[in-house]
């Protein structure tokens, strides 16, 4: 994958802010706002039924969820792509990356959340193909799994823009946040003033979520969301919804 023209440093770090905001953007076409993550199964058990209760579920699923999955996971492979030198670290790097795509592929506890990370994998790749940004001459896109998930491409993508690994983790938490929202204001409903009003009690727990994740080992990973697994599970038999998962 080509990297940013050289340019000043002040350039390359606006250059970097405008690709993570493209990243991010809703408008970005591989189709997430097709999937609930389980939110749509939650307001149909009536485990989620207003702001408050709808701001106690986001806070379970980011502590529990993706501070210890998602997140330190995506740190792990923003930074095999950026040790992937030389030959010889182009193939520990190459099986890192597939070892933290497997393992995240692994925690997926249901049908659905399996197909949303592995749809939205492929549509990321897709479209960055389109942009004739996964070109064989270059090495990124060579170390990449032949069936990467999602969060796997999303690293492949912010490394390649020239993003930095906090602000990585910051943007595809942030995209995770405005997504669950835009599913509450079409599903629950949640009007738009009172999904401002979230996001300004959830800003601070997504900057503690990446400060955490960030200090994490190894053997510390892995989601703890029986509630949600659940939530998905059922919303497989869900007679009425809006959402693919």
């Amino acid at each position: 994958m080509p990297t940013e023209p050289a340019a000043p440093e002040s350039q390359r770090d606006d250059l970097a802010l405008l690709g993570l905001m493209q990243l991010v953007s809703p408008a970005l076409p591989i189709g997430a706002f097709a999937f609930s993550q389980g939110l749509e199964s939650a307001f149909e058990l009536d485990w989620v039924r207003d702001e408050a209760s709808l701001i106690e579920w986001l806070n379970g699923v980011l502590e529990d969820g993706l501070t210890r999955c998602e997140l330190p996971v995506l740190a792990r492979l923003h930074q095999a792509f950026s040790q992937a030198g030389g030959s010889a670290d182009s193939d520990a790097a190459s099986a890192k990356i597939a070892e933290w795509d497997e393992w995240l592929a692994a925690t997926r506890e249901t049908a659905e959340l399996a197909a949303e990370d592995s749809r939205l994998g492929a549509s990321l790749k897709r479209l960055l193909t389109s942009l004739d940004l996964m070109s064989s001459e270059y090495l990124l896109p060579a170390l990449l799994p032949d069936h990467a998930g999602y969060v796997t491409l999303f690293a492949f993508t912010a490394h390649s823009r020239g993003v930095s690994v906090r602000q990585t983790l910051l943007g595809f938490a942030w995209a995770w946040l405005e997504n669950q929202l835009a599913v509450a204001c079409k599903a629950l409903p949640l009007g738009h003033t009172s999904a401002q009003r979230v996001i300004e009690q959830m800003r601070p727990a997504l900057v503690s979520a990446v400060d955490q994740a960030l200090t994490l080992e190894d053997e510390e990973l892995g989601p703890v969301l029986p509630g949600l697994a659940l939530a998905s599970a059922l919303h497989e038999t869900q007679y009425s919804r809006l959402f693919r998962s």
